[in-house]
């Protein structure tokens, strides 16, 4: 991803300049094969990946094919792709909500703060509107959210939690992390109330929300460490937390973990670093590995933005 430092302002909030690390390379360990239940929800290993050279591109894998090219959204990293792997929304730098699919590419909505890189879109689960922050002096953003072609825009609520927002599969609750970095917030889009999440001081990205809200995949902080630009992160150390006890709960996958995802139905996929290429741990709802397979070996040094079926 883009290694450009920078001290950015979040209204009144200050994002911390960082670093990027590099991640270290495991053996990841053979395929395994699932039960017939399980094996009728396995994933095909399709998935969108975000990468960096000379401006960020946008893309589609799938087994068996050439990367497919969904978006190139210039130098901007506030960018979102879509659950159904078919459109990317991003915002430029002066503050425009642009959503393409396919050969076509719509202005969905205008006067957004651009230049922020933490301030990312979200697509709803069916894949038809984007959720996105007006951020004023004001530290808890309005998020508001428009069908992808521009219409139908309405204010889903504020909250402190304005960066890397994810939206729950089931549609009610909106997550992100504050612009100071100060923990992650829970929107409620039914009632337009956010309510921090527990067990959570200090955050820099946040990757999924289960099912009903419950559980969110977060990169968290200790104190002193560098919290980056507010970038979409290539990869990091996942951690999942009960948004309701604030307890973290262990992902139980050998190996160096650099993400973690919920699937629509509730299981999670984790994310290793291998050698020569990076691998994808299906985990059922009780925790149990019910499905191993590689990623493609180029999306290895990319971000990962969605799984498909």
């Amino acid at each position: 991803m883009h290694k450009t430092l920078a001290v950015v302002t979040l209204g009144a909030s200050v994002l911390l300049a960082a670093t990027p690390a590099a991640a270290a390379a495991v053996s990841v360990a053979p395929v395994g094969t699932a039960d017939d239940a399980t094996a009728a929800r396995a994933i095909s290993g399709a998935a969108v990946y975000a990468g960096y050279q000379r401006g960020y591109t946008v893309s589609r894998h799938r087994p068996g094919a050439a990367p497919s090219t969904l978006a190139k959204p210039g130098d901007s990293p506030q960018f979102a792709a879509s659950p159904d792997g078919r459109k990317v929304a991003w915002i430029t730098a002066g503050g425009l909500l642009r959503v393409r699919e396919g050969a076509k590419v719509t202005t969905a909505a205008r006067g957004l703060q651009g230049g922020t890189p933490c301030l990312s879109p979200a697509w709803s689960p069916d894949s038809r509107r984007v959720a996105y922050v007006h951020v004023g002096r004001n530290p808890a953003g309005s998020v508001s959210v428009v069908n992808a072609d521009g219409t139908g825009e309405r204010v889903l609520g504020s909250t402190r939690g304005v960066c890397h927002l994810a939206w729950s599969p089931d549609g009610r609750y909106l997550a992100g992390y504050a612009g100071t970095t100060a923990g992650v917030y829970r929107l409620d889009v039914k009632t337009g109330k956010a309510a921090k999440v527990k067990g959570v001081a200090l955050a820099n990205h946040v990757q999924s929300l289960s099912p009903g809200g419950r559980y969110v995949v977060v990169r968290t902080l200790r104190a002193g460490d560098d919290a980056g630009d507010g970038s979409w992160p290539e990869w990091f150390t996942p951690t999942l937390v009960d948004t309701v006890t604030g307890r973290r709960l262990p992902i139980a996958v050998k190996g160096r973990q650099i993400g973690a995802f919920h699937l629509a139905d509730g299981r999670l996929v984790v994310r290793l670093a291998g050698s020569g290429g990076n691998a994808l741990v299906v985990l059922d709802e009780r925790g149990r590995v019910v499905q191993r397979l590689s990623e493609p070996v180029a999306a290895k040094n990319q971000a990962l933005l969605q799984i498909l079926r």
